[in-house]
């Protein structure tokens, strides 16, 4: 008996990328959907329960970390693998606390990635391979962070402010990566400075740097 083809759901915010990894897949997985923002991924999902979901991980209105726990809290056995174009920490971590099996970044090969589907549709646990070694010291340099008072007072969007700023993008860059206006993240950045009493953006840069959040 021939064993069933995985039932996979894609969630990316390109359509150009979408139907790229469409294509590679389509004669060696069933791709049962694709969405290209947060809210009708999340309604697609549940109704159409894949084995497991491509995810990206940054999108406007909560990104993969949202899709994922809004559709955990429905279907448990639904397995998720991040496809990102970011092998930053902080995203990996956040992405693999929200509940994903696996974070692959999109420079990986396609029978890579088909190979990464397989495993987690399995449980297994998938990382790129540059990024498989450097995991649990992730946990351990960024976990910390997590109790430092002066980032426990910023949400969750000032975070994410913060790190692309520490980065150096531009605020318009940072407003068409986050799915915000410019003036949204110019209110956001005098937030953080004000919350974390800093004056300039280099200080911020320097803050982010001296707690591995860049």
């Amino acid at each position: 008996m021939t064993a069933r083809r995985a039932r996979v759901f894609l969630v990316d915010d390109h359509q150009l990328f979408l139907a790229g990894v469409r294509a590679e897949l389509g004669e060696v997985v069933d791709v049962v959907g694709a969405a290209s923002d947060v809210d009708a991924a999340i309604e697609m999902i549940r109704e159409r329960v894949p084995d497991v979901v491509l995810v990206d991980v940054h999108m406007p209105a909560g990104g993969g970390a949202r899709v994922i726990n809004e559709v955990a809290r429905t279907h448990p056995d639904v397995q998720f693998l991040a496809l990102s174009v970011s092998d930053a920490p902080e995203d990996v971590i956040a992405t693999i606390r929200a509940g994903a099996r696996g974070y692959v970044t999109k420079t990986i090969a396609p029978d890579e990635l088909i190979d990464a589907i397989a495993r987690v549709r399995a449980g297994d646990a998938v990382f790129s391979p540059r990024l498989a070694g450097f995991v649990l010291d992730a946990f351990a340099d960024v976990a910390p962070a997590a109790a430092d008072p002066d980032l426990d007072q910023l949400t969750p969007r000032e975070r994410e402010v913060l790190r692309l700023i520490a980065r150096g993008y531009a605020y318009k860059e940072v407003a068409r990566d986050l799915g915000i206006s410019a003036k949204t993240v110019e209110s956001h950045v005098s937030s953080v400075l004000r919350k974390l009493q800093l004056s300039s953006r280099h200080q911020l840069a320097r803050w982010a740097s001296d707690r591995r959040l860049i």
